[in-house]
């Protein structure tokens, strides 16, 4: 009984520091929103907020996890569709997303990572006949893949740069190249 005792005790010893170097962060981002439905591919400019939280694993390693939520001006609009004087637009709305990341310390400073998971897109159709306007939108299921770039400017101020490929239901997908500024608590 007491080697148990012994043996987590000595457990949460070593956790300890692990925990200690623990670290919360927020940041807003920004950066390009290039989407592609079926073949054609539009772009636009993506922003939002992001929320995580990192552990280290090792010395030089770390995992961590994120949400995040974000908007988009691409749409792509077409006229004369069904009649003349019309049109249709395709708009890309909110992007949440919930990932993981893991990615190792580059040097004092630095941070270099992969990340995956979840994310749901809103899609957005928008007709205007001319005198009648209507619209409906859909939410779209998918997977997110990306890598990025942090770098701690000092304090408690860092910065990173991203890039991420979104695959959804229905022949949608998106690329984003993201700068971001935030925060670690």
């Amino acid at each position: 009984m007491n080697k148990i005792a012994l043996l987590g005790a000595a457990a949460a010893l070593f956790a300890v520091p692990a925990a200690a170097n623990a670290q919360a962060y927020v940041q807003a981002q920004t950066g390009l929103d290039s989407v592609s439905i079926d073949g054609g591919s539009s772009e636009g400019l993506t922003y939002g907020v992001a929320a995580g939280y990192d552990f280290p694993v090792r010395e030089a390693l770390f995992f961590g996890i994120q949400a995040s939520v974000s908007d988009s001006t691409t749409k792509e609009c077409a006229r004369d569709v069904i009649a003349l004087g019309d049109k249709l637009c395709v708009r890309a709305g909110r992007d949440l997303a919930a990932v993981a990341r893991i990615g190792t310390n580059v040097g004092e400073t630095s941070k270099l990572y992969v990340l995956g998971g979840y994310t749901n897109a809103r899609l957005r159709v928008i007709y205007t006949d001319g005198t009648n306007k209507d619209s409906d939108g859909t939410n779209l299921d998918g997977f997110r893949l990306g890598a990025g770039f942090e770098h701690n400017f000092g304090g408690n101020l860092f910065g990173k740069v991203e890039y991420n490929y979104s695959n959804y239901e229905q022949g949608f997908s998106r690329h984003y190249g993201l700068a971001g500024l935030g925060v670690k608590f």
